[in-house]
């Protein structure tokens, strides 16, 4: 694995190290002693696939809270994706700041999103297939999440939305969130 880091704080950008030969590759997609060596979180609890029938299919942004928070190894393993994750740790130095990584399964690249990031993602093809490996199971009542298209979130989708769930639509501006529920995100005192 090649593990980068970002200039948003504990996010990484995961590529495969391919080893090739006239067969096709080979290549390592996790490695726990890997992730400890580059301070990530390297359980894996639960693995998840989510399909999407449309190009320009919007998920997100989802986080949980604590005291269940989700570590997210994010791979696109059909069609293409565009991964966003905002950090809403209100201690962090990159508070609020986001990362946008292209996902494709020709590209194989991952993206690792600590625990406390929204997360979301928007197709980029029809027929898309993304897995999620977590570290934690989930938790109904400590979801939360943001608008995609959230003003202060400033994000950017590449393709116009065609597809969102209701509740997807309707999670609060973040304009909206009292400081209590801000840090709420990671329990965090007042």
């Amino acid at each position: 694995m090649i593990i980068t880091t970002t200039d948003v704080d504990d996010v990484a950008i995961i590529d495969l190290d391919k080893r090739a030969d006239d067969r096709g590759f080979f290549a390592r997609a996790f490695d726990r002693q890997e992730f400890i060596d580059a301070g990530l979180e390297p359980l894996i609890e639960q693995a998840n696939i989510s399909f999407n029938f449309r190009a320009g299919t919007l998920r997100g942004m989802h986080l949980q809270i604590s005291p269940h928070p989700e570590t997210k190894l994010i791979r696109c393993t059909r069609g293409a994706i565009v991964d966003t994750i905002v950090d809403l740790r209100p201690s962090s130095p990159s508070y609020l700041q986001h990362v946008s990584v292209e996902l494709t399964a020709d590209n194989r690249r991952a993206l690792y999103v600590p625990a406390y990031f929204a997360h979301g993602y928007q197709t980029l093809v029809d027929e898309s297939e993304v897995t999620y490996q977590v570290s934690g199971a989930y938790a109904p009542g400590f979801e939360r999440g943001l608008r995609h298209d959230d003003p202060d979130l400033n994000l950017e989708w590449p393709v116009p939305v065609v597809e969102i769930s209701d509740k997807d639509r309707s999670w609060p501006l973040l304009s909206t969130w009292s400081e209590a529920d801000r840090r709420s995100v990671t329990g965090e005192a007042l």
